[in-house]
């Protein structure tokens, strides 16, 4: 066995391979921790309570940050310039139970927004946007108490399955209010005082229908009466012209008296 500075080779050999070891452990575990600790850089996140909170208010964000901690609990989006929320944004945030995203410029929610965070999710802050409507997909299966309070909701069919479904603030219930409805005067009037007293966006929406149906079928019976009289009328003038063209000819005894008048003649 060779000696080298006095340590035996082998000896030498099986630290180096335990710090190897070791090396590999530290790297393994930092590639596995780091996506979930990493805090976007217009963000500020912290620990509250043993929860992870990440703070993006009032930092001019006008989309969603991709690379959220996975292990967000709270996330405070508020006060920003976000206009669309889009499928699955949420969808690595399984730990999420508070989401605020109140005061931005919303105007357009996915079908597939809040996939992922159904089960998890204990209150959503959607207040004060420019949200008109939402297709009722969005909040599929969604528990949490919900704020929908100041935005400028079209009160119609959808809007009525969206909210049936839904755990709404009663904090701030009475401020979601009709900007525009089907029936122009529930404009201006709280949404669930107008369906509290017995109104049925959906029976409008059912004779709105109808009514475009009426008038379609309407449309094409006349398009069709109008080409039948358009028909008869044109054929009656061309059988008209004809027969003037026939009566213009010579009779066949007239014919005759002119050839027995020229035979005379001759």
């Amino acid at each position: 066995m060779q000696k080298v500075g006095g340590l035996d080779m082998p000896r030498k050999s099986s630290i180096l391979d335990g710090f190897a070891v070791i090396w590999c452990v530290v790297f393994g575990l930092f590639i596995v921790i780091a996506p979930v600790m990493a805090c976007p850089t217009t963000c500020h996140c912290m620990e509250k309570s043993g929860k992870t909170v990440v703070q993006c208010i009032s930092r001019n964000l006008d989309i969603i940050p991709p690379d959220l901690p996975r292990d967000t609990v709270i996330l405070l989006l508020a006060s920003n310039h976000i206009t669309h929320i889009p499928n699955q944004a949420f969808k690595d945030l399984h730990y999420l139970q508070e989401l605020d995203l109140s005061n931005n410029d919303i105007e357009l929610v996915d079908l597939g927004a809040f996939q992922g965070v159904s089960d998890s999710l204990l209150f959503l802050d959607l207040s004060n946007n420019r949200i008109q409507s939402v297709p009722k997909e969005a909040f599929a299966r969604l528990r949490a108490k919900i704020s929908l309070s100041n935005n400028p909701w079209h009160c119609e069919c959808t809007l009525q399955e969206v909210l049936r479904e839904l755990r709404l603030d009663p904090e701030t219930v009475n401020e979601v209010m009709c900007h525009t409805a089907v029936q122009e005067e529930y404009a201006g009037k709280p949404v669930i005082q107008v369906l509290d007293s017995g109104i049925n966006f959906c029976n409008f929406h059912h004779k709105t229908t109808d009514v475009a149906m009426f008038v379609t079928m309407f449309g094409w019976f006349t398009m069709v009466i109008a080409y039948i009289i358009y028909y008869v009328r044109h054929n009656q003038e061309d059988a008209r012209r004809h027969l003037e063209y026939l009566k213009s000819l010579p009779s066949s005894s007239q014919i005759s008296k002119d050839f027995d008048t020229i035979s005379t003649v001759l």
